[in-house]
């Protein structure tokens, strides 16, 4: 019986927004989040952009900081029904 996997919805676009709203690269971004405790390397933060993976609280919390915005600003357009 084969099963089929749901997509949940994610906030790599909003990730990706905000990233390139500040004019940052992924590894430069990496390097902050790096320097800021968080074991993060490109290919796993392209993941979450990409919505191939889930973004770990305690990631989003540091980009909050970076990014100086609110968490509303990477769940935008995330409550609309499909």
């Amino acid at each position: 019986m084969e099963q089929k996997l749901r997509r949940d919805r994610n906030m790599g676009e909003n990730l990706k927004k905000l990233r390139l709203q500040y004019g940052l690269s992924q590894e430069k971004l990496c390097a902050q989040l790096q320097r800021r405790s968080c074991d993060i390397g490109r290919t796993t933060y392209a993941k979450y952009e990409s919505g191939e993976l889930n973004i770990r609280v305690s990631v989003l919390i540091e980009l909050k900081k970076i990014y100086n915005c609110t968490y509303d600003d990477f769940f935008a357009g995330l409550d609309v029904p499909e």
